[in-house]
């Protein structure tokens, strides 16, 4: 099995909540990709036609170790382009419209609404 694969069977369930609100173009029309590779990454949530990345960050994204692995990994996928945001798993499950409105926030900037 694919890791991408291995990743989408053992999403949380913040992630899996965001996965159910939006897939097939929900917000705006805009098709999202689950657990999308870009260049050597494997991101949550991608937006191609936007080049955005959202990402869903649990508890231990807080360790150092992590953070500065996130950073380096963010760094190297907006090298090639893409936008990066991050939600918390309690924002994604209490505020999930705040996912929807960074998909419409890119959309404007980049002059596709």
């Amino acid at each position: 099995m694919s890791r991408a694969r291995d990743l989408r069977h053992s999403a949380g369930l913040a992630e899996q909540r965001v996965w159910a609100r939006l897939r097939g173009g929900a917000v705006e029309g805009f098709k999202v990709r689950r657990q999308h590779e870009i260049g050597r990454w494997i991101v949550d949530f991608a937006c191609v036609p936007l080049r955005l990345v959202i990402e869903i960050d649990g508890g231990v994204h807080d360790r150092d170790d992590v953070m500065l692995n996130d950073h380096l990994r963010q760094t190297e996928i907006e090298a090639l382009g893409w936008t990066v945001v991050r939600f918390t798993n309690e924002v994604a499950l209490t505020e999930p419209w705040r996912i929807d409105d960074a998909i419409r926030d890119r959309a404007r900037v980049v002059g596709l609404r």
